[in-house]
């Protein structure tokens, strides 16, 4: 049995195979007669959506629950939810405010667990990162990417799946707010190109795709002011853009807020690849879901 609760627990031939799946038009119909049970702690738009659908489009039954209806950890313990819901379900997805939350599920082993979101990773945004990037490139290795903003959950994954592709990544995060070490690490180890940027304008040079993110998350409210100030100087704008390749590319995982880490002509341009790819999302979900769930084998 295998969990996906971050991009690193793919091999990079299993990620491309995943990649290589989500191509696919035809997928088989390996959840028919079966349910995926998805818990959704924070609330979602594209995750839910992508996820319900992916699950229809393999020929199951996606049952979405509430945090608040299991109460995780408060009224049941994540160990004791995942074996009750392995009595109806295939697959478990679950969008959580704590990374551990997932762990303890995974550690029951009663069915596969995916991480639709989580404080520490966003596996499947990576997915449809990657494969937004591929089809808009044509291929990942030797390509570039600029990071402009927090060294969030998102970047944490999307560095580590970058590395396991060959895309370059140029990071570029005020004090304070950096990616943590420990994964720059992680993402050399695996062969990947990391360059850590003191400017925006630095990370952004010649970079043939330039992606950002919120600056004040879900859960990160009381600090906004303080990131806020932090991040002055990191929206992303035409003139930035300006300074990456010819005909680069721009990413935003969403929601976003225009004017803030990133303007409207930006996002609205021809540089956006943002509705791509949150398109993306649904055959990102979709082939991850297939894989799990013994659709094909990994390359």
């Amino acid at each position: 049995m295998r969990h996906v609760l971050d991009v690193g627990d793919l091999s990079p031939a299993e990620l491309g195979a995943l990649l290589d799946l989500a191509e696919r038009p035809d997928p088989p119909r390996v959840l028919a007669g079966r349910g995926v049970a998805l818990i959704f702690e924070k609330p979602s738009n594209r995750t839910r959506n992508a996820a319900e659908m992916a699950v229809v489009a393999l020929g199951g039954h996606p049952i979405a629950i509430r945090g608040e209806e299991i109460g995780l950890g408060v009224r049941e313990s994540p160990e004791d939810v995942v074996r009750v819901l392995a009595r109806y379900h295939a697959l478990v997805g679950a969008r959580v405010a704590d990374h551990s939350v997932l762990e303890a599920m995974a550690r029951t082993g009663a069915l596969p667990v995916v991480n639709l979101l989580s404080d520490l990773a966003h596996p499947t945004q990576a997915i449809a990162d990657l494969l937004t990037l591929r089809r808009h490139w044509g291929s990942l290795a030797g390509r570039s990417l600029a990071w402009v903003g927090d060294g969030n959950n998102v970047a944490r994954s999307l560095v580590i799946a970058a590395a396991m592709t060959g895309v370059e990544v140029r990071l570029a995060s005020p004090a304070g707010y950096r990616l943590d070490g420990a994964v720059v690490d992680a993402a050399r180890g695996l062969g990947g190109t990391v360059i850590e940027a003191d400017r925006p304008a630095d990370a952004v040079a010649g970079a043939d795709a330039v992606a950002t993110d919120v600056w004040v998350s879900m859960g990160q409210e009381a600090e906004s002011a303080a990131r806020m100030e932090a991040f002055a100087g990191y929206r992303v704008d035409a003139a930035m853009m300006r300074g990456a390749a010819a005909g680069a590319g721009f990413l935003h995982c969403l929601p976003a807020h225009r004017g803030v880490e990133v303007d409207a002509e930006v996002i609205d341009g021809p540089a956006s690849l943002v509705w791509e790819q949150a398109g993306n999302r649904l055959p990102a979900l979709r082939s991850l879901f297939e894989w799990l769930l013994g659709g094909q084998p990994c390359a």
